[in-house]
């Protein structure tokens, strides 16, 4: 089947769509805090050890949630869990636009970061489980499209916020109007999983095996001969499964346990690119690079844009280029993004001129990561597991993920407090140099293959 009949197959597009939706409340509540955290401290006086705490209670929050999907994913199915992501993600951003209390604020965002961590641990795999192997990068690069569209929709909620009120008014209400209007897509999302079906692998495992080739044709465009091709791979794996009563030790059996450790290994690189940092503190940096706040805010947006435009270049590359080869001139690129901000920085002074270097540093910087390892990570992580534990290794890939997410968040701030900008960055640039050169030496190509292939040649790794 090429790739022209499967965009005609609407059905088809409308799931990846809804699905993919789960982006956008991960995308909003990275973002959100971009702008909150420029007036959040004069209703709760916070050091910088409390403001990346406080941004960093989503990532932490995510990691448990990651871990309870996985399990939950296996037990139940997809589709319930992204039902109860979207609750928890619409209660956190009310929680924390009423939150009176530091106390309050937090509990709001670690509830959200159960979501958030559910919703990206099980949005990638229930992609991947049902798309084409032709395109299947493609549509699970489709999340990162959504994460971007968030990011982007929020800089817009924040600088027309911050553009069109006064300081005081930021101060004392703006920023909880910041968090409230995330409960938009919240309440979007969970309307749109009533019209999703649960994924065919998982209805197999179930023994449902009608119920998912019905959704295999429609997914297909009533393609016999595709189906039950698709369907017998599907089959012979859920049954080898049970011949070996699959356990948490599976995880650590030959070749799966090599395919883990890559998997791991690229969620924590995808957050040493120093990414959210840029996008968590990004009116922080354009103001020591000397923007006032306004204008630091205008600036952002300009990240958002840039997100979602390159992202759109990586879904169309994904499948055609490859995952091995985005990731590794990705990783190099940003090297060389943070060298040069790290240069940029040392002047004695920043002048105009240099205000604008750095502006277009991070921009190539934020298109490098989302034409490589943005939607690349979640990619892998997707298709790399057999089908009998892919809900449970995805889930501790994905929350090695929020690890890191959480210790950069956490520690960037007192990295600029104390290291400075320049060393922050040099340290970054030597992790993308480092990330480059993983996954030249260590990574097996997965584009162009069936998720059955794809655990089939996991075993030849090791």
């Amino acid at each position: 089947m090429g790739d022209e009949k499967v965009h005609a197959n609407h059905y088809l597009i409308w799931i990846i769509f809804a699905a993919a939706f789960g982006g956008l409340l991960f995308g909003y509540d990275q973002g959100v805090m971009s702008g909150a955290i420029n007036f959040i401290g004069h209703t709760f006086k916070m050091t910088s050890g409390l403001e990346g705490f406080i941004s960093g209670c989503i990532p932490l929050g995510a990691v448990v949630g990651c871990l309870i999907a996985g399990w939950c994913a296996d037990k139940l199915g997809r589709k319930i869990v992204l039902f109860i992501s979207a609750l928890l993600f619409t209660i956190s951003t009310l929680g924390c636009g009423f939150a009176p209390s530091i106390g309050i604020l937090v509990a709001s965002r670690l509830i959200g970061g159960l979501g958030v961590g559910m919703c990206s641990t099980l949005v990638p795999l229930y992609i991947a489980e049902i798309s084409p192997k032709e395109i299947r990068g493609r549509f699970v690069g489709s999340y990162q499209l959504a994460i971007a569209t968030g990011i982007f929709i929020v800089y817009l909620v924040n600088a027309l916020i911050t553009n069109t009120h006064s300081t005081a008014w930021n101060n004392d209400i703006g920023w909880r109007m910041m968090f409230f209007a995330g409960a938009i897509p919240g309440v979007l999302f969970f309307i749109m999983m009533f019209f999703i079906p649960e994924s065919p692998r998982f209805l197999v495992s179930q023994g449902k095996v009608d119920a998912a080739k019905q959704i295999l044709l429609k997914v297909t465009g009533n393609q016999e001969q595709r189906v039950q091709e698709t369907l017998g791979g599907i089959q012979q794996t859920v049954s080898e499964e049970r011949d070996n009563n699959a356990g948490w030790g599976e995880l650590f059996k030959k070749g799966v346990r090599w395919a883990l450790f890559v998997a791991i290994m690229c969620s924590v690189f995808q957050q040493l690119t120093g990414i959210n940092a840029v996008g968590y503190y990004a009116p922080i940096i354009f103001r020591n690079a000397g923007a006032g706040i306004h204008a630091a805010m205008i600036e952002t947006i300009g990240i958002g844009l840039v997100k979602v435009l390159f992202v759109a270049f990586f879904m169309g590359l994904i499948d055609k280029l490859g995952r091995k080869r985005l990731l590794v001139w990705g990783g190099y690129a940003m090297a060389a993004c943070m060298f040069l901000l790290a240069f940029a920085f040392d002047q004695t002074s920043i002048s105009r001129l240099f205000d604008i270097f750095i502006f277009a540093l991070i921009i190539i910087h934020t298109s490098a990561f989302e034409m490589s390892w943005g939607g690349g990570t979640w990619v892998l992580i997707s298709e790399m597991f057999p089908n009998r534990i892919r809900g449970r290794a995805s889930s501790i890939a994905s929350a090695a993920l929020w690890a890191a997410t959480y210790a950069v968040t956490q520690l960037f701030p007192m990295m600029l407090a104390h290291l400075g900008d320049v060393w922050t960055f040099i340290i970054f640039g030597i992790c993308c140099v480092a990330m480059g050169l993983f996954v030249k030496c260590c990574f097996r190509e997965t584009a162009g293959k069936s998720l059955e292939q794809i655990e089939a040649d996991t075993v030849q790794d090791e």
